[in-house]
C-alpha cells in the first residue's frame, strides 16, 4: 500500500523528547520540500502538544521511512532520537491516522480538538501541493468517519479536552476552585477553553496575559471576570493568584526561574504548551508546584471506562471504513493502465484524423464534427474494458485483466 508514519507521541516518548521535535510551521514547510526532493510522493506533518508525526505515501516505502528517520535526527540536531521514533506502515499506518482523527489515540480518550488539528495539518499539506489523491481520500475519509463516530457514540459529549483535566486536576490540588484567583497566560484556543472551564468552577477574577495584549480585548466580552495585564506585568500578579496555566505557542520559555519573585503562599502552575512555557526548574522554589502535560497522565477520570466501550464501537466503524478505503487504493493500481488507454485512444483519433484532413478537403466546421465523432467512438470502444476492470474486486483477475488490455491494445 506504500503508506507510513513516523514520529513520536505521547505513548513514546516523555515532554522532554516532544518538545523538541515539535515543528513551526515554517518547519513544516522546510520539512515538506526537504522530503519532496527525496521523492517522497505524498507528506503531512502532524504537530501538536503530544505528538509529532510524519505522514509518507510513496514508492519503496521501507526505505522513504529511514530516510525520515535520519531527517528527525539531522534536522532537529537530535542524535539518538530514534529510539523514541515509531512507526508504522501499510494498514497499521491507515488505521494510526483514523484513530488519532478519532480522538481514540488521545491521552483523553475522544477529545474533540484533534481532530481540528488533522484537518489544518491535511489542508496545510494541500496548500503545498503534498497532498494529492491518495491522501486526500485517506485524509477526508478519516475525518469524516471520526465524526460520525463522534454523533453515533457521544465519546465527546464529557468535557475531557487537556484544559478540561487540567482544570481538574488544580480543583483537586485546591480543594475547591470558587473564590480563587487565575494567571492565564495565552489566547488560543486551550487558554479559552481554560478559561470557559475556570468560570464554571466560579473562579473570583481570571488574569489573562498575551503577548500581543490587543487580542485580549477580542475575547473580553466572552468572559464574565476577566482582567486584562501586560505581558511584561505576568510575573508582578503572581503574589496574587492561587494557579497559573499557560498554553501559548511560544517556541521558549516564558516563565523563567531566574526571575520569579518570592512566592509568598502557595501556588500552582499548570504548564499544557509544547514546547514548555515554564521553565522546570521552578518546581524548586518554594511555595510553588509546577505540573505539565505528562502528570494528567495520571488522571483517572470515571467515565473511562464508559469511554473505552464507546472506543470498542468506534474502532468497529474505522476498520468498516479502512476497508473500503484501502479496496479503493488497490482499485487504483489501475489508473496507470487507463492513463495508458486513453493516451493510445488519443493517438489513434490523431493519426486518423490527420489522414483523413489529408485526403479530404473540409471545412472547420466539417472537422469539428468528424473529431466529435471520432472521439464518442473511440470512448465508447474502451468505456466497457475500463468499467470492467474498476468492478473487479479480486485482486489477482484484475491484475490479469490489466495485463491482457496492455498486449491486446499495445500499451
Amino acid at each position: 500500500m506504500n503508506i507510513g508514519v513516523i514520529g513520536v507521541n505521547h505513548n513514546v516518548a516523555p515532554i522532554e523528547i516532544r518538545e523538541k521535535v515539535s515543528f513551526t510551521d515554517i518547519q513544516k514547510i522546510e520539512a515538506i520540500n526537504y522530503l519532496l526532493d527525496k521523492e517522497i510522493e505524498e507528506i503531512i506533518i502532524l504537530s501538536t502538544c503530544n505528538r509529532s508525526e510524519i505522514y509518507i505515501q510513496s514508492k519503496n516505502i521501507e526505505n522513504k521511512i529511514k530516510i525520515v528517520e535520519e531527517f528527525y535526527e539531522s534536522f532537529f540536531n537530535l542524535p539518538g532520537v530514534k529510539q523514541y521514533l515509531f512507526t508504522k506502515k501499510d494498514r497499521d499506518a491507515i488505521e494510526h491516522i483514523y484513530k488519532v482523527s478519532a480522538g481514540l489515540d488521545s491521552i483523553v480518550l475522544g477529545e474533540d480538538q484533534i481532530l481540528g488539528q488533522v484537518r489544518d495539518a491535511h489542508e496545510f499539506s494541500m496548500q503545498l501541493g503534498a497532498s494529492k489523491k491518495k491522501f486526500n481520500k485517506l485524509f477526508r475519509e478519516a475525518i469524516t468517519v471520526s465524526k460520525d463516530i463522534k454523533t453515533k457514540t457521544k465519546i465527546s459529549q464529557q468535557p475531557l479536552s487537556i484544559s478540561y483535566i487540567g482544570v481538574r486536576f488544580l480543583e483537586e490540588k485546591l480543594g475547591n476552585l470558587e473564590g480563587k484567583n487565575a494567571l492565564v497566560i495565552g489566547i488560543g484556543k486551550m487558554s479559552k477553553l481554560t478559561m470557559k472551564h475556570l468560570e464554571e468552577g466560579k473562579v473570583n477574577t481570571i488574569y489573562v496575559s498575551n503577548r500581543s495584549h490587543g487580542k485580549i480585548k477580542e475575547i473580553e466580552n466572552d468572559y464574565k471576570n476577566i482582567v486584562p495585564i501586560q505581558y511584561n506585568d505576568r510575573y508582578k500578579v503572581l503574589n496574587d493568584v492561587d494557579m497559573v496555566i499557560s498554553a501559548t505557542a511560544s517556541p521558549h520559555i516564558i516563565i523563567k526561574a531566574d526571575e520569579m519573585p518570592k512566592i509568598e503562599r502557595k501556588i500552582y502552575m499548570m504548564d499544557i504548551a509544547l514546547p514548555r512555557d515554564i521553565d522546570p526548574d521552578i518546581n524548586k522554589l518554594e511555595n510553588v508546584e509546577l505540573y505539565d502535560i505528562d502528570d494528567l497522565k495520571q488522571i483517572h477520570d470515571k467515565n473511562d471506562q464508559k469511554r473505552k466501550e464507546l472506543a470498542n464501537i468506534g474502532l468497529g466503524m474505522i476498520n468498516e471504513s479502512i476497508d473500503e478505503f484501502v479496496e479503493w487504493l488497490d482499485s487504483t493500481n489501475i489508473d496507470p493502465t487507463i492513463e495508458s488507454l486513453n493516451e493510445r485512444c488519443d493517438e489513434i483519433r490523431e493519426d486518423t484524423l490527420d489522414y483523413i484532413f489529408r485526403k479530404i478537403n473540409l471545412d472547420n466546421r466539417e472537422k469539428k464534427i468528424i473529431e466529435k465523432m471520432m472521439t464518442s467512438a473511440l470512448k465508447r470502444l474502451i468505456r466497457e474494458p475500463i468499467i470492467n476492470l474498476k468492478q473487479t474486486k479480486d485482486k489477482g483477475k484484475r491484475e490479469e485483466y490489466m495485463k491482457m488490455v496492455e498486449e491486446l491494445f499495445e500499451i
